[in-house]
């Protein structure tokens, strides 16, 4: 028997992001998309994002399809849900990024989802505490708001935390 607070397990579907605060926690399935976590240990809160591409190339109808608007946004909703800055205050884990299909280098999405979310976090001085990326198989993510911990699933696989 658990003495843990009741909590909401909230999907991120594909192409967007989510954010909450503990207990709560967020869940997202990855394949060649680049989930990313950013998390405020102090406050117990943060965000998954489930990136489908890398660049939007300046499209903005949809801000959670695409590195870099997804995490700028994301970033937003968690100050608004923080109340102040997030300045200093966030950091991040990267799960997924697989090679799904088979396709030369020059058509990996996946690691074209990875080097722009890095570039992207870099850019704006967020640490990257861990990343469990590549490989050919997809990922189910749940991240612990609570305590920041994310539990991989690899379907019809192993289970583990990082």
């Amino acid at each position: 028997m658990s003495n843990r607070d009741p909590f909401e397990i909230v999907s991120v579907p594909i192409g967007r992001w989510q954010v909450t605060s503990a207990p709560n926690q967020l869940r997202t399935l990855l394949g060649s998309c680049a989930g990313v976590i950013l998390h405020d240990r102090a406050a117990k809160l943060g965000g998954v994002a489930h990136i489908v591409l890398p660049d939007s190339k300046g499209t903005s109808d949809q801000p959670g399809k695409f590195a870099d608007t997804a995490i700028p946004a994301m970033i937003a909703d968690l100050e608004r849900l923080l109340g102040r800055s997030s300045r200093g205050r966030l950091t991040a884990k990267v799960v997924g990024g697989a090679s799904m299909f088979q396709t030369g280098p020059a058509l990996n999405i996946g690691k074209m989802n990875q080097d722009a979310v890095d570039q992207i976090l870099g850019t704006l001085g967020i640490p990257v505490l861990a990343r469990d990326v590549g490989g050919g198989a997809g990922r189910r993510l749940t991240l612990d708001l609570a305590t920041g911990i994310v539990q991989i699933r690899v379907p019809g696989g192993e289970e583990y935390k990082i």
